[in-house]
């Protein structure tokens, strides 16, 4: 088969290209900008060019991929439309992938990405072995794409954006968070909670959803679907009777789930915790320089895994050994005088929890944050609540809006989020400015955060860190 990518560089896009290119497939794309990761797939052996020109295409192509983030006026989309070449989104594509195999899927608005990494490493561990497609690069595999051609089972991250999750019909199915995002598309909170929970009955009454304890809750309190809790369902207390498939709850918080953590404490930089499940109890698990929020990915991988067959001794070996994903929590220096981690997160409960995590392993300690928002939509529905996760920063640096996929909205930047933020250490910067400032404000912990391509700044950064340092 000959495939073409438009969009390859994106993380979803290169797992696969990877996957069809490692298969022996004749695999090329286009990209609108280089990046690390295109420069990594074209060392591999895959061809990509830059420039939106209807004669780079090749000649034969058996299926062209694209994702939502394409528009729609690209010379090369609408070519090849008019030479009627077969066209399929990403999300069809995984979905066609993943039918007639055991697979995991794991949505949620954010620690999907970790949470699937870290599945796809414990099984690796299990006798079962698994495939994986995942949304991030695991610094165990130094990849996203994990191929095992015995195994029966494929871990993939199920993305809500466009509801693309809804082409994947689950044997196991996590959900780990189901905040109010994406509203471009789903337009209400209540309209992205039944995409999640048409998701989650698409699972196989084979197995199971996993959920986060407490989700399907709205902004008015009221869980989704009921006007009433069912006083005869003491455990679930009859929030989660809207599903059809059997299910069970994780939470790192409390213990009123079927999995949870409990006796969390940290030492030398790492989390150790208990895991009480329906079975019993392990106790002593281990986290190597892991942030907080991961003991609460840890408790829904570790449930999946132990679903899976896999025993408690490579459990607690794989949870130790479980290096992260690149960009997730992300250490790029980490000395007794400085510290520097690199994130992800663009959602303010994402950038709330990274920052809770950094307070509790760094307790005080002087943060200095980076903070690039991602979609002028994202920006201007959360701008209040932006605001309010950044002000807890000891000093806040904001670099101009990522606009991927979207055109300017008049009035939403990142000045009109920086002039609600409730502090006098506040600035806009260029990255340039970003990397004379960040080293004149003397941090202890330096926290870069957001989905754009603040990553192309990231290396330059650490470099002038560690410059600085010397």
């Amino acid at each position: 088969m000959r495939y073409y990518f438009l969009g390859i560089g994106g993380i979803g896009m290169s797992a696969l290209a990877r996957f069809f290119h490692r298969r022996g497939d004749t695999v090329s794309g286009y990209d609108r900008t280089p990046s690390p990761l295109t420069a990594e797939l074209e060392a591999e052996g895959i061809p990509v060019h830059y420039d939106d020109r209807p004669s780079d295409l090749p000649d034969d192509i058996d299926l062209a991929v694209y994702t939502p983030a394409v528009p729609g006026d690209l010379g090369e989309f609408q070519a090849l439309k008019e030479r009627g070449i077969k066209m399929e989104k990403r999300s069809q594509v995984l979905g066609e992938l993943t039918r007639g195999k055991r697979c995991i899927a794991v949505a949620g608005s954010h620690g999907k990405t970790t949470t699937s990494t870290l599945i796809a490493h414990l099984l690796s561990m299990a006798p079962c072995g698994c495939s994986a497609f995942l949304g991030g690069i695991s610094k165990n595999f130094d990849s996203n794409v994990l191929i095992n051609n015995e195994s029966e089972y494929v871990v993939v991250e199920a993305d809500e954006y466009d509801r693309s999750f809804l082409q994947l019909h689950p044997y196991y199915s996590v959900i780990t968070a189901t905040d109010a995002d994406h509203l471009d598309i789903y337009g209400t909170h209540h309209s992205l909670l039944e995409a999640y929970a048409q998701f989650a009955n698409q699972t196989d009454p084979a197995g199971m959803v996993l959920l986060k304890d407490g989700i399907f809750i709205e902004d008015d309190g009221d869980p989704f679907g009921h006007d009433e809790h069912d006083e005869h369902d003491e455990h679930h207390h009859g929030q989660y009777d809207f599903l059809d498939v059997p299910h069970s709850t994780y939470t790192a918080q409390g213990i009123e789930a079927d999995y949870y953590a409990i006796n969390v404490r940290t030492y030398n930089g790492n989390i150790f915790f208990d895991l009480r499940t329906p079975e019993g109890v392990l106790f002593d698990l281990e986290l190597d320089g892991a942030p907080l929020v991961n003991v609460e990915n840890a408790v829904a991988a570790s449930a999946i895994a132990l679903r899976c067959g896999l025993d408690q001794y490579r459990l607690r070996h794989g949870l130790k050994s479980f290096s992260g994903v690149r960009r997730r929590f992300d250490y790029r220096i980490r000395e007794k005088e400085l510290v520097y981690i690199d994130d992800y997160a663009h959602h303010p409960q994402e950038i709330n929890r990274t920052i809770e995590s950094v307070r509790y392993l760094y307790p005080g300690k002087r943060i200095v944050g980076v903070f690039q928002p991602h979609l002028y939509t994202r920006t201007r529905d959360f701008a209040d609540e932006f605001a309010k996760v950044l002000s807890s920063l000891d000093e806040i640096i904001m670099m101009p809006i990522y606009p991927a996929r979207e055109k300017p909205i008049l009035g939403v930047t990142s000045s009109m989020v920086l002039r609600k933020i409730d502090s006098m250490s506040k600035y806009l910067c260029t990255p340039d400015q970003v990397l004379e400032l960040v080293p004149a404000l003397c941090p202890d912990v330096v926290l870069t955060l957001g989905a754009g391509d603040i990553d192309r700044l990231v290396p330059r950064l650490e470099a002038t860190l560690r410059e600085n340092m010397l």
